[in-house]
């Protein structure tokens, strides 16, 4: 199985080390594996580190953490190789690094088919002064980002946390933007939405997707399942209705155009990817897909009225 890969980038001293932090404390039972820059940052307590190797800190909970002291390729592909492997690996970048750089090494056909990138997180502080904003590497960071997380809004003025979402805003309209007060990232934006257990399609009467709803959370997801090949096209045109409403979404599904051959599909940050799917699990409908949104933006009723219609387009 391929394991995703979810990228933290940010400028110096803005709160990337402290997210990671965030994500391997709430790991909820996933083997996730940090590479950072130094290991020094990353603030484990004592009693959760149970072994360390190789350049590997091995935690209680199933996640490892690995220094950065290779090149970037090399370090995945080590993590690839650890038995069992990670669930999800997160990469720090460096505060001066710009991401597109490591984007396109990801993009690499060879990394993707093990690795797939995910989403890119860049963490900006809040606190930030506006002439700041206008530094090149930081709005690279920005216009790199699928999610957008402003850390430090607990010590910004309401003009600066203003100032900043404006800018933001300004720079990557189609990010999701969130506060991370102590790095908290809702972390339905970063893990990849579950599609291995979404309930297969009800035989008879409407669909109802499935939902998850989160109490204290700002987002939650809403499954969708059929037995039924969609037509591609339609399934784009479907996506561009729906995206104004979706922080993310992910799906593996058949197509009419190409039967039999399984296609997983991304959206984040505004963007929507396709690549070749593999087998889908005994039991498993064939076409499932996890939409990620605010809470009440959108209703089983209308994703369950779109993707109908790339049904009924393609099976007319």
């Amino acid at each position: 199985m391929p394991v995703p890969v979810v990228l933290v980038a940010g400028f110096l001293g803005a709160g990337k080390t402290t997210v990671v932090n965030h994500v391997l404390a709430h790991a909820g039972g996933r083997r996730i594996a940090a590479v950072v820059n130094d290991f020094g940052a990353i603030n484990i307590d004592a009693e959760l580190i149970i072994g360390a190797a190789d350049g590997v800190v091995s935690l209680s909970n199933g996640c490892i953490c690995c220094s950065l002291e290779s090149d970037l390729l090399r370090t995945l592909a080590a993590l690839l190789r650890r038995d069992p492997r990670p669930e999800l690996i997160v990469i720090e970048t460096s505060g001066v690094a710009d991401p597109t750089d490591i984007v396109r090494n990801l993009m690499d056909p060879v990394i993707w088919r093990e690795a797939p990138l995910e989403s890119v997180l860049c963490v900006v502080d809040a606190t930030t002064p506006i002439a700041m904003l206008d530094d090149a590497l930081l709005r690279s960071q920005v216009r790199a980002a699928d999610v957008v997380a402003l850390s430090k809004v607990d010590f910004a003025t309401a003009e600066q946390r203003t100032q900043v979402r404006d800018a933001v805003r300004a720079l990557r309209p189609a990010a999701v933007l969130v506060d991370a007060p102590h790095g908290e990232v809702p972390l339905s934006l970063l893990f990849p939405p579950d599609i291995d257990h979404v309930p297969a399609p009800r035989e008879s009467g409407p669909r109802e997707p499935g939902r998850q709803r989160p109490a204290a959370d700002r987002f939650e997801t809403l499954s969708w399942s059929s037995e039924r090949p969609l037509s591609l096209s339609r399934l784009q045109q479907a996506i561009n209705r729906l995206a104004p409403k979706l922080a993310r979404a992910k799906g593996l599904f058949d197509t009419i155009e190409q039967p039999g051959k399984l296609t997983v599909f991304q959206f984040a940050g505004g963007r929507a990817t396709l690549a070749p799917g593999g087998t889908p699990p005994a039991g498993m409908p064939r076409t499932r897909i996890v939409f990620v949104a605010e809470i009440g933006v959108l209703s089983r009723a209308e994703i369950d009225s779109v993707m109908q219609g790339c049904i009924e387009a393609g099976t007319n």
